[in-house]
């Protein structure tokens, strides 16, 4: 009776392992970060809008004008 049931706890310790493998890539599927959802259109063009005035301005030297640009772009 005793090497029975080290087989049915082997066994059922084997179908554990399995169901969590199965569900190891569903699980990690939920777990990934949402895409962010790209800003509106009119939005970007406010931002750029005011990344201009503050280039104008001096505020923003002609590098960091370009890299804001270009990060709200992508």
């Amino acid at each position: 009776m005793r090497g029975r049931g080290l087989a049915l706890a082997a066994g059922y310790r084997m179908g554990q392992r399995q169901a969590e493998e199965q569900r190891a890539p569903e699980e990690a599927y939920r777990q990934q970060p949402a895409q962010a959802a790209a800003p509106p259109k009119e939005d970007v063009i406010a931002q750029i809008e005011k990344l201009s005035e503050l280039h104008q301005s001096g505020a923003l030297t002609d590098e960091e004008y370009a890299a804001a640009k270009r990060k709200l772009l992508e």
